[in-house]
């Protein structure tokens, strides 16, 4: 029997090159992005909240560092495969779930700590909360009901029957092919509203910019790799 790691890894994908490939650009990324998201923060906040915003900031950078460095190790070495079996995709889910939620809770956490640093009025916050919401929640759903949770987290890079799926058109992703980022983000931007807080609309835009910075640095390099060979 052809072992696990053998039918879901690609030798093209299978250097030091490739692993790195494009993370210069992410690199660099972040050195745009975090002294700029300081500087537009920065005026807001107060000697106790700094550490909110730094942890807030943080987690996101952690998580898609993670992500890139196991995304790479998987496609080209099958790695979490070949250590954890079967059970790979469990490890997996154990690593990037808690990321991911600790990405909307530090969030929060900083839109309390800065709280009322927007001077609008709270009707027009929530009003504005509860209208990019709509979508957000529309596409947690969608990806619930259509994608499933497996292959969200990227299923297509631990087994073969997610790259065989076709494009998912259903639900949200009838507007866009990647909903998950273009909508699914605006819950950051929701709990900075309802916090009427600056420093958090600045992290929600760090973030929602930062996502991008994954997309076109790591997923869609893998992407191209996986359904050329899948198509050809």
């Amino acid at each position: 029997m052809t072992p696990l790691h053998e039918t879901i890894s690609y030798p093209e994908a299978r250097s030091t090159a490739f692993f790195f490939h494009r993370q210069v650009w992410h690199l660099l990324a972040l050195l745009i992005l975090v002294p700029t998201t300081w500087w537009l923060a920065s005026p807001w906040l107060g000697e106790h909240d700094t550490g909110w915003f730094w942890l807030a900031l943080g987690i996101p950078i952690a998580h898609q560092v993670v992500v890139w460095m196991v995304f790479r190790a998987q496609l080209g070495w099958g790695t979490l495969t070949k250590v954890f079996g079967r059970a790979d995709m469990i490890v997996w889910g154990v690593l990037f779930l808690p990321l991911m939620i600790a990405r909307l809770l530090s969030t929060a956490a900083l839109a309390h700590a800065t709280q009322g640093t927007l001077p609008l009025p709270t009707v027009l916050t929530t009003i504005l909360a509860v209208l990019i919401l709509i979508p957000a929640i529309y596409t947690g759903w969608s990806v619930v009901k259509y994608f499933g949770l497996l292959r969200a987290m990227v299923g297509d890079h631990f087994r073969i029957k997610y790259r065989q799926m076709p494009l998912e058109k259903r639900g949200i992703f009838k507007y866009s092919n990647n909903a998950m980022y273009s909508f699914g983000f605006l819950i950051l931007w929701a709990i900075a509203l309802l916090g009427q807080s600056i420093p958090a609309l600045v992290v929600a835009g760090f973030q929602h910019a930062y996502i991008w910075v994954h997309y076109y640095c790591t997923e869609k390099p893998d992407m191209d790799i996986i359904f050329r060979e899948e198509n050809d």
